[in-house]
């Protein structure tokens, strides 16, 4: 198949690259120095999103935020401009899911298929294809989209019209943001109580606290290691989705709202590239530890 990929950060790299490996011609857009290797694989660099669009019959998108996807498919030289009858666009960026709702009313108008489908797992998901993928669209484009779903991820669904996915994503980021915190916290009191982090991560891991967060990130806060990963300004434009989309809905996220309002004091202190499981070093600054 040809497949156009935009988006080659952390995530877009290694998914992309399983892309390639299982035999499809992939076309890249912005290749640079990090994203080199894929074309050394085989992948075929072109210059512009409207020419990927033109070369492959299926476009994946992976940018950081609602804003890069909008200017990536239509300005001028986009993908919408390369687009002819009977192509796919699967956005699997985390961005606004009315957004995304718009976005595809635009490409259906060209008489084109979307579908969005967020990821969750990281960079140990993406480079294991291994990612969660929450899929909106019609069944039709999403069976015709599932076999490089496959080669990226081993839990696929379709939840539901497109725009579905975003909203299972920004459930998650709740969910996965909300359990940094309390990890976080959790490792902050068992330090300023006098006992070893470490130990208690590890004690906690055969108990009912335990879970991939505790496990990963837990891990990641004892030892320091906080190279993204999945980065706290990134996780913080999904908790706005999340407060944003609870204001329109006149819904009450009080815990939610906390915490995005923790990885604003996290960005504050410069922590803002930092994986989201350096969320543990503001909580650390306020009960006035040393990281």
């Amino acid at each position: 198949m040809n497949i156009g990929f935009i988006g080659l950060g952390v995530m877009g790299r290694p998914m992309a690259s399983h892309l390639i490996a299982a035999g499809h011609t992939v076309f890249l857009h912005r290749v640079k120095a990090a994203s080199q290797h894929l074309v050394e694989e085989g992948g075929k660099a072109l210059d512009s999103a409207k020419a990927v669009a033109e070369a492959a019959d299926v476009i994946i998108l992976m940018l950081p935020d609602t804003p890069d996807v909008q200017a990536v498919l239509f300005d001028a030289n986009g993908v919408a401009d390369g687009l002819s009858k009977g192509k796919l666009v699967i956005d699997m960026s985390s961005i606004s899911p009315v957004e995304t709702q718009n976005f595809a009313i635009r490409i259906a108008d060209l008489g084109c298929d979307y579908v969005d489908a967020p990821v969750s797992g990281g960079d140990v998901g993406a480079k294991n294809a291994a990612l969660t993928i929450m899929c909106g669209g019609s069944e039709q484009a999403f069976e015709r989209a599932r076999p490089l779903f496959e080669l990226m991820g081993k839990n696929i669904t379709l939840v539901g019209d497109v725009g579905a996915g975003q909203t299972t994503k920004v459930a998650n980021q709740i969910i996965v943001g909300l359990t940094i915190a309390a990890v976080s916290e959790a490792l902050v009191f068992a330090k300023s109580a006098g006992a070893d982090p470490a130990k208690v991560r590890e004690a906690l891991m055969g108990g009912f606290a335990s879970s991939r967060i505790l496990e990963v990130h837990g891990e990641r806060m004892v030892k320091r290691t906080f190279d993204p990963g999945f980065r706290i300004q990134l996780h913080r434009k999904d908790m706005s989705l999340a407060v944003d989309g609870a204001k329109a809905l006149n819904l009450s996220l009080p815990n939610t709202a906390a915490t995005q309002q923790l990885m604003n004091a996290a960005i504050a202190r410069g922590d803002g590239d930092k994986d989201h499981s350096a969320l543990i070093q503001t909580l650390e600054a306020l009960a006035g530890q040393k990281s």
